[in-house]
């Protein structure tokens, strides 16, 4: 028989106001990225690096908080940078490509976001879906992939394409 903190738990997730209110702070302040690495001890020598954020500043540590209470996975990092801010950054984080795939995802195909976060998430989970079949084991999985980080966020053109050492391993 669930313990009575376990069905609380259920019930404070699926009420409509903190789903709403993580999609509105999602698409105000949650970013889908994935960055291709340098790693040598990976075949290719690099590494696909995806990962879910929220920054918020250190006196909203309570929302952070909250959202990773929510998910149930993640951590909250501190970021001493202040760049234009008069305080410290707090970055929750999820790396994990389990939680990725089984939490963050469905949570948001289920309620989609409305700025064009929307579009980076599409390419998030295609990319998400292409390791979960261990494309980026491959060095043309990995070139699919990186044409696709090269459309979100930024659409900073990728050092992996661009790369010397990559040109020459794949078949053009």
């Amino acid at each position: 028989m669930p313990s009575h903190r376990a069905s609380r738990a259920e019930n404070q997730q699926e009420r409509p106001e903190i789903i709403g209110w993580i999609c509105g702070f999602v698409d105000g302040e949650g970013c889908f990225s994935v960055s291709m690495i340098r790693n040598q001890t990976t075949s290719s020598g690099w590494q696909v690096f995806p990962e879910f954020v929220v920054t918020q500043g250190e006196k909203s540590r309570s929302a952070l908080e909250m959202m990773k209470n929510y998910f149930g996975c993640g951590n909250i990092y501190l970021n001493r940078r202040h760049d234009n801010h008069k305080e410290s950054l707090l970055r929750y984080c999820i790396r994990s490509q389990k939680d990725l795939l089984e939490r963050i995802i469905p949570f948001f195909q289920r309620h989609p976001l409305r700025t064009a976060k929307r579009d980076d998430f599409k390419m998030f989970v295609s990319i998400l879906k292409l390791m979960d079949q261990k494309k980026h084991s491959s060095v043309n999985g990995m070139r699919s992939i990186a044409k696709l980080i090269q459309k979100m966020n930024r659409k900073v053109p990728s050092r992996f394409l661009e790369s010397s050492e990559t040109t020459r391993r794949i078949p053009r």
